[in-house]
């Protein structure tokens, strides 16, 4: 199976995008991030074969799993608290596989957001402790905003005190990988400077000043059977493109 993440930026800004993606590259399941808005063109992915189900939110956030095989959502929410209202998880079964579409708060400037941030990383870590607990194989893939390393920027320096970044936020992702999950790009990938987000501004994407913030995470039975783990730059460069490129899973 070939399964992509890809923070698309606005569904309705980047649709031409997404179905010239389907038709180039056939992923079985495409896991899309930052829908901002509560319109999804659910007959546009239906013409192309394939099914959706998306979670929305007014003007942000909003996930969505586009899948060539039938969706049996579980999970339409991050359990644990029912006060919020955020469009960010989306958890399903297909084609025998237990997938979760993430698109973790961003948590600048550092106050309330970034509070949100780090509680939101607790109930992702004792949702995927439970998943662990009951031996339920998984891959949770989409925008982590988790830069993991020094690596994994450009300049390290110009990256300190930001939510991504900050201590905090390294033991909260140090967290969910000691459940015993493996980083599916590091896997197969030890290269610096990898990136999967480019800003618009500055001319980050021209000078290949990126980050790495979308990664794949898997549990370790689905880690034997991982054959590959790229990130698809290629998308980046296109007419009006979203700040992140697609990473693609092939597990076998």
């Amino acid at each position: 199976m070939k399964i992509v993440s890809w923070n698309v930026n606005s569904i309705k800004a980047r649709l031409d995008h997404v179905l010239r993606y389907l038709t180039d590259e056939s992923p079985d399941v495409l896991m899309i991030q930052e829908l901002k808005g509560l319109e999804f063109p659910t007959d546009a992915f239906i013409n192309t074969g394939y099914e959706t189900h998306a979670i929305c939110q007014k003007a942000y956030n909003g996930v969505a799993m586009i899948s060539k095989h039938p969706i049996n959502t579980i999970l339409e929410a991050l359990p644990n608290d029912k006060t919020d209202e955020q469009a960010r998880y989306i958890e399903a079964d297909i084609n025998g596989l237990r997938l979760i579409n993430i698109y973790l708060p961003n948590g600048n400037p550092i106050g309330d957001k970034y509070d949100y941030k780090l509680k939101w990383m607790e109930r992702l870590y004792v949702r995927l402790k439970e998943l662990r607990d009951n031996d339920i194989p998984f891959i949770i893939g989409g925008d982590f905003n988790v830069i993991p390393d020094d690596r994994d920027c450009r300049t390290p320096k110009d990256w300190e005190g930001d939510a991504a970044f900050r201590i905090e936020t390294h033991k909260a992702y140090r967290s969910l990988i000691n459940l015993g999950l493996i980083d599916a790009f590091r896997a197969l990938d030890n290269r610096a400077g990898q990136y999967s987000f480019w800003d618009y501004q500055a001319g980050a994407w021209q000078k290949d000043n990126g980050i790495r913030i979308d990664h794949f995470l898997l549990s370790p039975t689905i880690a034997d059977r991982l054959t590959s783990c790229v990130i698809n730059k290629e998308p980046r460069g296109w007419d009006r493109p979203s700040d992140h490129t697609p990473i693609e899973l092939m597990i076998k």
